[in-house]
């Protein structure tokens, strides 16, 4: 089936396009998922502009209720995880079981926040004076315009959407227009979740004209914050927006995710990381292993089990169980990441398939499973030889290539696995329980696995970057909450007097010259 996808503000379709756009899916290119019509950067504002309005009222809403609609979201989103999986595979090439995954983390975010909107907790505070009391309380931030990429098409969304629904924001929701059915249905389920119409608006728009919107949004004063999940460049730009509003943006960026691996180190697990780590997904998440970084003494004992296990892995039908990726998301995808093997130099070898590049039936990936003509895909590519001075290793690739490079001691290990810039996500294998606590010290990454690999976050635990990867803002977890809420202090006077803070307070009296006896 076809899906027709439009912009909707108010719970009405927009009909209005600014543009079109074809999506099919990237395992099979004649399989036609979605029609597209895109939103001008006056869409995004009147999506903005009604978020706005309706925000007041669902604010008012008591946060427990506010949970309800969230738990009803989850229970529909349950009911319908096969058919949203289903449609993440088709739209994106995700491989099913990982699709599966996604929708479940989406469940589970409801699950958690279901409870949190009976815990906005507040606090009472002692005064400094008599006949005083003092309160903080936990306020909605306003109309939040929440951007988000189309690699995890449904689960990041739902970090940003479910707690700032719950704090009792509106949120204007700009999708990846590439993964804009799957952003379609998750909106219907919101939709029919019980959330008022307007407070959640769905536009879908290119890049340059979402950031015209937000300009616009800003100018207008109806978009109090701003939650973006993409590139270091665009995250930069949105930043610098938001900071000239007085703004604070969340940002999730990307990441160039280290794998240390230890002399003691158990070698067959992290060489089951590495290759989950780096290969899952097609290396298309901002969690893909960038580079792994293996103690001199054990390389290439590392290098050669990180290969056979490599070829060995399928690739093809994301519909097939037995597959560790599938498709690039699409064309473009697959031109950037091909040219990143340009990158590879004179010193570096490659491993890990047939080929490099595109799979092809002139440039086979052997056991490949299905087709490889009729989609886009990418044979895995291990470049061996990384060193601080290459490009491959300071830039993120968002593809299936993975660096292999090498350290003498754990100080060398810990600067370059610091040494690009990012601090998303990290990883170290070891059996020592010194060197892991070490390593958790000095990594600058927000994140960290032990003996796992560098993705695969839990809906309970906070995840973010430092760094390029970020501005130090957290999702998930009780923690996101601090990025849709603002503390408000309250102080009550009942003393009938105007009392003065510093000024007209009760002091104890003390005999500070007492010294006990010898």
């Amino acid at each position: 089936m076809t899906r027709t996808v439009t912009s909707v503000i108010n719970g009405k379709a927009v009909t209005d396009a600014a543009g079109t756009l074809t999506l099919n899916n990237p395992a099979d290119l004649s399989d036609h998922v979605a029609d597209v019509s895109l939103a001008s950067s006056r869409t995004f504002l009147d999506a903005c502009r009604a978020g706005k309005e309706a925000q007041a009222e669902w604010a008012a809403t008591p946060a427990p209720t506010r949970g309800r609609a969230i738990q009803q979201i989850g229970r529909l989103i349950e009911a319908n995880k096969e058919r949203l999986a289903t449609l993440v595979t088709r739209e994106i090439g995700k491989p099913y079981p990982e699709a599966l995954g996604e929708v479940q983390e989406m469940v589970d975010t409801c699950d958690f926040f279901l409870g949190e909107g009976r815990r906005l907790y507040g606090q009472t505070v002692p005064s400094e004076m008599h006949d005083k009391q003092l309160f903080t309380f936990r306020r909605p931030v306003g109309s939040l315009a929440i951007i988000t990429a189309g690699n995890f098409p449904v689960a990041v969304p739902s970090w940003y959407l479910v707690p700032a629904l719950l704090c009792g924001n509106s949120v204007t929701w700009k999708p990846a227009e590439y993964a804009a059915a799957s952003a379609q249905a998750t909106a219907e389920l919101f939709w029919h979740g019980g959330l008022p119409e307007g407070l959640l608006n769905l536009v879908v728009a290119d890049g340059p004209t979402t950031f015209e919107g937000l300009e616009l949004g800003m100018d207008a004063g109806v978009i109090d914050k701003v939650g973006f999940t993409g590139s270091v460049e665009v995250g930069r730009r949105i930043g610098e927006l938001a900071g000239r509003n007085l703004q604070q943006a969340t940002l999730e960026l990307g990441g160039k995710n280290p794998l240390v691996v230890m002399p003691d180190a158990d070698l067959d697990l992290a060489v089951e990381g590495a290759l989950f780590s780096g290969f899952g997904t097609s290396g298309q998440r901002c969690t893909s292993l960038g580079t792994v970084f293996v103690h001199e003494s054990i390389h290439d004992e590392f290098l050669r089990r990180f290969d056979e296990a490599t070829r060995a892995a399928k690739v093809g039908d994301p519909m097939d169980p037995s597959v560790l990726y599938g498709p690039m998301i699409s064309q473009k995808f697959c031109d950037n990441a091909e040219r990143w093997l340009d990158a590879v130099e004179g010193h570096h070898t490659l491993h890990g398939s047939t080929g490099t590049g595109r799979i092809t039936a002139d440039n086979p990936r052997e056991g490949f499973v299905g087709d490889p003509d009729a989609g886009i895909f990418m044979h895995p590519t291990i470049v061996d030889g990384i060193t601080a001075k290459d490009e491959l290793y300071r830039h993120e690739t968002f593809g299936p290539i993975v660096g292999v490079g090498t350290f003498a001691d754990f100080d060398e290990a810990i600067e370059l696995a610091n040494g690009h810039g990012y601090g998303l996500s990290s990883s170290i294998y070891t059996t020592d329980p010194k060197t892991a606590f070490r390593f958790a010290e000095r990594i600058s990454a927000g994140m960290t696995s032990i003996n796992n690999s560098t993705s695969g976050a839990e809906a309970h635990l906070p995840f973010g970057g430092n760094g390029k990867s970020g501005n130090g803002s957290r999702q998930s977890g009780m923690w996101v909450i601090d990025q849709f809420t603002r503390w408000q202090s309250v102080n009550w006077d009942y003393a009938g007097k105007l009392q003065k803070a510093q000024m007209d307070v009760t002091d104890v009296s003390a005999d500070l010259d007492f010294r006990l006896s010898d």
